[in-house]
This record gives C-alpha cells, structure tokens and sequence, in this order.
C-alpha cells in the first residue's frame, strides 16, 4: 500500500484496458488519469517545476505562469500548492469549467483569453499573454511547456517504459499529438529500442500541428494553432487526423460500456480503429495512451445540449455499431491520414516484424 506526503508522488502507471470487447479489435488502452491531477499531464508537470528549482529559476516570490487548455494548468495547481508557490494559468474559453474550478478550488489564479489569434485559435493569443506579464514582472516563471524539453523528457524516462516492460513485443503506438510532449518522449524512446515500433500520431481536424488547414475546434487537449516546437516528424511514422464528430461518438460508444474518457482518449482511440480496421490482425500488439478520464467533460461532450447546438441533433444517431468485424473499417470514422516519408507503406505486421 502506498503511503505518500505529495500529491504528486503517485501515478498509476500499469493500467490498460483492452478494447476488443467494444471495439471488436485488440487495442490495449493506458490510462493515465489516475492520479490526484486527473492526467497524464503531472508527468510533465512535475518535471518542469523540478528542473526549475534545480535551474534556480523559482525562488520564494516566484509566481510560476502557464498557458493551458486545462489538464497542464490543473497539474501545475496542485503543484504549485504542494510547493507553496502561486500559480497563473492563462486558458481560454474552450476550457472546461470543471478544470478553470478546480485550478481556483487549488488556489491558482485563471485568466481565460477571448480573442482568436491570426490562425483561428487562441494559443497565439495565450502566449502573447504570458509573455507580456513576463517582460513587466520579473517574477513570473513561465515554463513553457511548447518548448520545454523536460515535457518530452517526462515520457522519455516514464510513459514509454512503462509500456516497454508491460508490452515486450509492441508493434504500434498510438498517441495524441498536442504540444506533442508525450508523443516526442515515447517516439524517441523506441527508436532506440530493441525492435521496431510503430508511432502513428493522432490530432485533430482543423489543427496545423503537421500542416494542413486551421479549422474551428471545440474540443481542448489535442491539436494546436501552430506548429509545435518539440515535434519532429523524422520520429513519427504516420499521422492520422479525426473529426470531432468522431471523437464525441467514440467517446459516447465507451460510456456505453461503463469507461468515461476525456476528449483527448476519443480522438486517440477513434483514429487508432481507423487504423486498425486497415492494417490490423490478430498476433499485432497495439497500444494506445489515453490522457485523462471523462468527469472533466461532463458539461461539454457528455452534455447533450452542448452537443446538439454545436454538432446538430444527429451527433449521436450516426454512431457505429456495436460490434466491428475483422477487416472491415471502424464504422463512422472519416480520419484523414498521412503516412511519413521515411516509411511509406506499413502493408502488413508479418512482413514488418524482425
């Protein structure tokens, strides 16, 4: 039994859920919400307020500032009031209520940004923000988590081991692509492994992180307004990018069957079918990291009103069925792919295995 004297010193790190009972197909899911910040975010977290303190850039008066959607600033909070220093998140309206009030409830200030920036989203407008509360104060520590190594770092020494020793045979990894820390952890960790491992990134539509056309988007925790800093693509085998629409019903179809997930954990799994429905088969060993849990979202995607004025009122009619049978596509996804350069075609796990 553990027995710890920080919120920060425990992590499940060992749970998987396997899919095929859902989905039709084995996927095994780790869940990194379970923790006292609800996210795999207090990995980073923890690392970057460390690194600072060994840096000696926080001293007693330092206010630690942040730009997040919501896990990384509910993270920092209960850090921050672990530590005792005081914390800043700048968000946006996208933001759940449900995190802007447990970052109030851990005693952190929350300033939400309204204005979009040039690409039809608000990070610019975040970090401009920061940047200015920076220059005019010098106590203000901003982390940064866009370009902070120590993000990536976290699931270089924590997330991809823990897969490693639960899944010796690994063949593909699914992750979500935001500031893509946790995606640059794992990618580069095994590519020094003793097999090769396929990284697939999952993001958004409507998302620029690897290109493509800005597009509204609803939903925070993955996708982004600009090119992520940390991303190297010359790590990531292939790129699938999924509908909102698809992320709410994969959300919803999990529900069904008594798993609450978060934004982030459907567009994961919804692009991970797709995938599957394509290049799957029996002896392949597929895992994929699923961010947060679902209770944050209960007022947004699990709200049926939210739904219905954002979506319209067949949101949820056209969800797939319940059953997926082998070799055929994962009904109701419309993700777009992109397969990177260095391998063009993933054709099939027996002929890619040693």
């Amino acid at each position: 039994m553990p027995v710890i004297s920080a919120p920060h010193a425990f992590n499940e790190g060992q749970l998987y859920v396997d899919l095929r009972s859902i989905f039709g197909r084995s996927l095994y899911l780790k869940c990194e919400g379970f923790n006292f910040a609800g996210s795999i975010k207090l990995k980073a977290a923890i690392e970057m307020v460390e690194a600072a303190e060994r840096q000696g850039l926080l001293k007693p008066d330092s206010i630690l500032i942040e730009s997040s959607s919501g896990n990384l600033g509910v993270a920092l909070s209960m850090i921050a009031a672990s530590k005792g220093y005081r914390f800043l998140c700048v968000t946006d309206s996208r933001c759940n209520l449900s995190a802007r009030l447990l970052m109030e409830a851990l005693g952190s200030e929350v300033h939400v940004i309204a204005d979009l920036d040039a690409n039809g989203g608000f990070l610019g407008a975040r970090i401009d923000y920061v940047r200015g509360l920076c220059e005019s104060d010098d106590r203000y520590v901003w982390l940064s988590q866009y370009t902070n190594p120590n993000n990536w770092g976290a699931h270089y020494r924590r997330t991809a081991p823990e897969i490693a020793r639960q899944f010796p045979q690994l063949d593909v990894l699914f992750v979500g692509a935001g500031t893509t820390g946790t995606l640059m952890g794992c990618a580069r960790y095994f590519r020094e492994w003793h097999r090769p491992v396929r990284i697939v990134a999952v993001d958004t539509v409507g998302s620029v992180a690897f290109g493509g056309k800005p597009g509204r988007r609803m939903i925070p925790g993955l996708g982004m307004s600009m090119r992520p800093p940390l991303l190297d693509e010359s790590f990531v085998d292939e790129v699938i990018r999924v509908e909102e629409a698809d992320t709410i019903r994969t959300c919803h179809r999990l529900a069904r069957h008594g798993f609450l997930f978060g934004g982030s954990t459907g567009t994961v799994v919804s692009g991970a079918m797709d995938w599957l429905s394509r290049y799957g088969s029996n002896d392949l060993t597929a895992v994929a990291v699923a961010p947060d849990l679902g209770e944050r979202y209960l007022d947004t995607i699990y709200q049926s009103a939210w739904l219905k004025d954002l979506y319209g009122d067949q949101i949820l009619e056209e969800d797939a069925p319940e059953e997926v049978t082998a070799g055929s596509p994962s009904a109701g996804s419309r993700a777009q792919r992109t397969t990177n350069g260095h391998r063009k075609e993933y054709k099939r796990q027996k002929e890619y295995k040693k």
